[in-house]
């Protein structure tokens, strides 16, 4: 399964596969059991962040897998404690000795924090630990227009990726038009939304009939659709290879359309605005 996923070129000229596995929440040895399977199932792209305090069990379920490390692509992220200059380099250090890695393939700030004003400080910690080899891409992620805007200006360099908030409810039309005047790929966190309002949703319900597919599989590929890379987490082995098998059919532009207006400016999930959120 793992080579039938189809991967991207990102700004940098590394790639990423178009779907990977979300780890948050997934802990200890059964968090590495879920990873093993996962990667099992034929995901190659894990997403993880220092904050989830599990890049250790993610390293565990990597070498449970038995699957080379040179098949794989390993994201992690930098918590806003970590955003000066020098702190950044030792969490991406620390990361890298919990995970067990030589290399991480993408790293991101996790979040802006406006109000400490340090994030540009950490991008060029990114900078140079992608010069140095510790990270192949650098990205950053719930970046608004002008955080990226900052960032580039400041240092000449353009994140490989933003991961944002991204379903049907809350599809970041704006956002990714930005990400294509800049050439950066658009990720996507809680892909699939709350699982009650998508399972009750009756024009996803109604779509995934007349393709006799899950209503999560639909709304990931209608993530693959719109060009983001979406991270689905899930423990179930039958979940997971669910919601790899994507690529078997298409959604048709009366039905793509029929998603994108289900999407409302007040869709965020959670009470998490990147100007104001802190995530230490």
């Amino acid at each position: 399964m793992g080579k039938t996923i189809p991967e991207v070129t990102l700004n940098d000229g590394t790639t990423l596969p178009v779907t990977g596995l979300g780890t948050y929440g997934l802990w200890g040895s059964a968090g590495a059991n879920a990873v093993s399977s996962g990667i099992n199932a034929g995901y190659r792209l894990i997403d993880t962040a220092y904050n989830y305090e599990n890049e250790g069990a993610v390293g565990e379920g990597i070498k449970r897998s038995g699957i080379s490390r040179e098949e794989l692509w390993i994201t992690s992220k930098l918590p806003g404690r970590y955003h000066t200059y020098e702190k950044a380099l030792i969490a991406i250090q620390e990361s890298l000795y919990r995970s067990k890695l030589d290399y991480l393939d993408l790293y991101v700030i996790h979040w802006p924090i406006p109000r400490q004003d340090l994030y540009v400080e950490a991008w060029q910690a990114l900078i140079d630990a992608q010069k140095w080899g510790l990270v192949r891409s650098i990205g950053v992620s719930n970046f608004l227009p002008e955080h990226l805007e900052r960032i580039i200006k400041e240092t000449g360099v353009t994140p490989s990726l933003n991961q944002v908030e991204l379903h049907p409810f809350f599809n970041q039309e704006a956002q990714r038009k930005v990400h294509e005047e800049h050439n950066i790929q658009t990720q996507s966190w809680s892909p699939l939304a709350k699982a009650a309002d998508i399972l009750s949703n009756e024009t996803i319900n109604k779509i995934a009939k007349n393709h006799n597919k899950t209503i999560a599989q639909v709304v990931l590929r209608w993530q693959y659709q719109i060009g983001s890379i979406s991270i689905p987490r899930s423990t179930s082995p039958q979940r997971q290879r669910e919601n790899l098998a994507i690529f078997d059919f298409a959604l048709s532009e009366t039905e793509m359309s029929a998603i994108a207006d289900l999407s409302r400016p007040d869709g965020r999930l959670h009470d998490m605005d990147p100007a104001t959120h802190e995530e230490f």
